[in-house]
């Protein structure tokens, strides 16, 4: 919306601009000119989750293992690409909004504030988008994983 908002101010702009400016004569020889057109950026593109960690320690009783916490943020409309976890374990808990969800070849699911899911090692994370085109959506995200490993890889 916003990038609809600022394409109309600079073609707005422009007419203004064209508008008030002198009339130009072309040169008698020149050739004319191709018109420029701006085109408004894609709303193709939906706006991505953030991901903030938290709290971050290593687990002192299980050697090579770290658990993590993080808040994820989705936009309204917001998504994540389709990724992974490494060997990572997963627990996620919807803080507010609603998320859909799918993981591997299961079908995907739609998780509203107060539910949560867990992600096996290894699992594909397909889907996961925010279900609301004006609402923000929330995740607190907990993660056993390898120390030194990175929580999220992206396909």
């Amino acid at each position: 919306m916003i990038g609809l908002r600022f394409a109309g101010g600079c073609l707005a702009a422009a007419m203004v601009a064209t508008a008030c400016a002198p009339a130009a004569q072309p040169a008698p020889d020149a050739a004319p000119v191709a018109a420029m057109v701006m085109t408004p950026p894609s709303d193709e593109t939906p706006p991505s989750d953030k991901l903030t960690i938290q709290y971050q320690q290593a687990l002192p009783n299980v050697k090579g293992k770290t658990f993590t916490s993080a808040i994820v943020d989705f936009p309204p409309a917001g998504r994540a690409a389709p990724h992974r976890h490494g060997s990572a374990f997963l627990y996620a808990y919807v803080l507010e909004g609603s998320v859909r969800s799918r993981l591997d070849d299961e079908p995907a699911r739609t998780y509203r504030q107060g539910e949560d899911w867990v992600e096996k090692p290894g699992a594909h994370h397909v889907l996961a988008e925010n279900t609301s085109k004006t609402e923000p959506a929330k995740l607190l995200v907990v993660f056993i994983s390898d120390t030194g490993q990175e929580l999220k890889v992206d396909d």
